[in-house]
């Protein structure tokens, strides 16, 4: 199944969701968590981790009464590969 790229850099296009990423990068966490090590709202932080979620580069689970989010690493590897060709694709084209 090819993965839809542009969703995935668009989930990545907003700099409140990378500091998300970055913190969860470090481990699994519940929003109560990363609310407090950022400057938005709740209901922000819900919506910047419905993007990524819904993107799939990050998953979420219920624990009790919490939920935890956590990175895809996977999908993040497959989005710097994408980059890595994308970079050393030949040129077809000759002016």
């Amino acid at each position: 199944m090819e993965l839809n790229y542009a969703l995935l850099f668009k989930a990545l296009s907003d700099d409140n969701r990378l500091k998300i990423l970055e913190l969860l990068i470090q481990g699994e966490t519940c929003g109560c968590t990363l609310i407090d090590k950022l400057t938005i709202k709740q209901p922000t932080l819900s919506y910047h981790l419905k993007t990524l979620t819904d993107a799939g580069i990050t998953t979420a689970y219920k624990d009790g009464n919490w939920v935890k989010h956590h990175v895809d690493k996977e999908k993040i590897d497959k989005m710097i590969e994408f980059l890595i060709n994308l970079k050393n694709m030949e040129t077809t084209c000759k002016s």
